[in-house]
């Protein structure tokens, strides 16, 4: 089933020579978007504990993430309809990229049953009962707004069992169907144009991937999407599945590599051909204390950094990692203060911001593979 929406505009600038890194930019109705990107994750319509204002002019991110599931519960469809849409309710004018829900309800594995028809689940807020279909989902991301909307989906757990990943793949599939048909009958919502990604899955298996990859392009699509990885097979495994993938899906869309990952992981995919990532973990291991940096991981609970007044981090892009110390970070986790949690969380998204960007600038000089190399080395540590 072929897909007739023309809303995002891809070009393709530069591919490594010595790697399928590629440096591209995107053109939605928001603006444009370099590639590669990562897109910090908004989840309930806000990046947690950063303002707009920050998110805007440090870390200066060209696209985010908002999640359907969480969405649809609270504030409601009909809150965000009443608001224009989600980048008039939470104040942003750039882009955004919203999933279908599928990762989520995937993750209620206790509270939802998987029928051809949909998904029912149980909300993780107040027990009621609802239905995910690939059709209600189009209409719920239509009334949300964002510029970029995924297919309903299966994300299959790992491990997963041969036949239970290929009776999924093959639903995905069939879903996959129904979205582009419903798409196709639902206008937009508001005064811009909304892009269609539908997701290859399949699990660890290499001839899954390569079926459902070739599906997925067939679909013609503004872009694609690699599901189902980044749910706990080892990294190789990850490497391995998204190179099978970029082998088969169309050169001249744009990529996206779904929930990935760690800086490390994320230059590997850039290498193999992916353009788009999104993760919680600079957000998440922000709030526990880990920062990210180009020389390696810092855990600043630990007493080490007690008494270290140098900046959080000299490299470092946003006006934390000059203005602050590590010490009195280490001091504001030590006494659970929240500006802890903030300063440490526009650090991390920061340094992923500038990490992305730097991928860019090294893969249009022609030098990636060997700076990914030395990256990769020095990442690799815990200071």
């Amino acid at each position: 089933m072929q897909l007739e929406l023309e809303s995002l505009k891809f070009t393709l600038h530069t591919t490594d020579t010595q790697s399928k890194a590629r440096a591209g930019t995107v053109v939605t109705d928001h603006g444009v978007i370099e590639t590669p990107i990562f897109m910090p994750v908004g989840t309930v319509a806000s990046v947690k504990g950063v303002h707009q204002k920050e998110l805007k002019e440090e870390i200066n991110p060209d696209i985010i993430l908002g999640n359907t599931y969480h969405l649809f519960l609270r504030p409601k469809t009909e809150i965000l309809k009443k608001a224009g849409g989600l980048h008039k309710f939470m104040g942003w004018d750039r882009n955004i990229l919203t999933d279908s829900g599928g990762y989520q309800v995937y993750s209620l594995s206790g509270n939802r049953k998987i029928k051809e028809e949909g998904v029912k689940f149980k909300s993780h807020i107040d027990g009621s009962m609802h239905l995910f279909t690939p059709e209600n989902v189009m209409e719920i991301q239509r009334v949300i707004g964002a510029d970029i909307i995924m297919a309903f989906d299966e994300c299959t757990p790992y491990p997963c069992e041969y036949n239970y990943a290929k009776r999924s793949m093959h639903m995905t599939h069939r879903w996959l169907d129904r979205c582009i048909n419903h798409l196709e009958k639902t206008p937009f919502e508001y005064d811009y144009a909304q892009t269609f990604f539908p997701i290859v899955q399949g699990s660890t298996y290499k001839d899954l991937r390569r079926q459902s990859a070739e599906y997925i392009a067939n679909a013609g699509a503004e872009g694609n999407a690699i599901g189902g990885l980044s749910v706990g097979e080892p990294a190789e495994e990850m490497y391995g599945m998204t190179e099978v993938v970029c082998e088969i899906l169309p050169e001249d869309k744009p990529r996206y590599l779904m929930g990935v990952g760690t800086p490390i992981n994320i230059l590997e995919n850039i290498a193999l051909g992916i353009d788009m990532f999104d993760c919680v973990m600079p957000t998440r291991n922000a709030r526990n204390g880990m920062l990210f940096t180009a020389h390696g991981t810092i855990n600043i609970k630990n007493k080490k950094w007690e008494d270290d007044f140098s900046p959080i981090d000299e490299m470092g892009t946003t006006f934390v990692d000059h203005e602050y110390s590590k010490a009195y970070l280490r001091h504001l986790f030590a006494a659970n203060e929240y500006l802890g949690k903030q300063i440490a969380t526009i650090h991390n998204l920061g340094f992923y911001m500038w990490l992305v960007r730097e991928a860019r600038k090294h893969i249009i000089a022609g030098d990636f593979r060997t700076w990914k190399d030395m990256m990769v080395k020095q990442m690799d540590k815990r200071l």
